[in-house]
């Protein structure tokens, strides 16, 4: 046999896999370039979307931040409106009592026992205590402040005498109560 190709013989195909692949591609298979052409233009539509979602959560991140800002501005500024409320009320009962010409001292000790009154429901509404050892009481360095350590046959560190209250808003020392102590034997 020769290797001559005769007329009316078939043609033999060529061994090397890599000639014409494109060509020999099967009918109805997609371009690889239109392919990744689609998934580029895929992943570039969501990562606008995600860059959108994005923007808005910052966007609603700076509200919120703004929005709580300007609430911590208003509390600072109208935190003490309702204690002023019910202030306003004992001021109005003491000019009452000072507008009063002539008046009876029982009268008088009548309207400031009123006024007190009026000033303790107020104190109690907005949670403001006193803080008032008693004689005896053992000396907190957390609500009382010792102004003198006084020799006595009390134990250490009891309260002789109260000279000043103290108070307390909702557990939160205000001022110290001013007492004095007694000393360690």
């Amino acid at each position: 046999m020769s290797a001559e190709h005769k007329p009316g013989d078939q043609p033999i195909p060529d061994s090397n896999p890599d000639v014409n692949e494109t060509a020999a591609a099967p009918a109805g298979a997609e371009d690889p370039l239109a392919a990744l052409q689609a998934q580029l233009e895929a992943a570039q539509a969501e990562a606008r979307d995600n860059y959108d979602a994005m923007l808005r959560a910052r966007a609603e991140s700076d509200n919120a931040r703004r929005r709580a800002q300007e609430e911590v501005v208003k509390a600072q500024k109208f935190g003490i409106e309702s204690f002023a409320e019910s202030l306003v009320p004992v001021k109005d009962s003491l000019e009452a009592a000072l507008a009063q010409e002539s008046q009876t001292l029982e009268a008088m000790r009548e309207g400031v026992e009123v006024t007190l009154k009026q000033l303790i429901g107020a104190f109690e509404r907005h949670k403001l205590a006193e803080i008032a050892p008693a004689q005896g009481d053992k000396f907190n360095p957390h609500h009382h402040q010792a102004i003198a350590s006084v020799p006595s046959d009390q134990p250490a560190n009891t309260v002789l005498q109260t000279l000043q209250k103290g108070y307390l808003i909702a557990d939160r020392v205000l001022r110290p109560a001013l007492v004095t102590v007694a000393a360690p034997k």
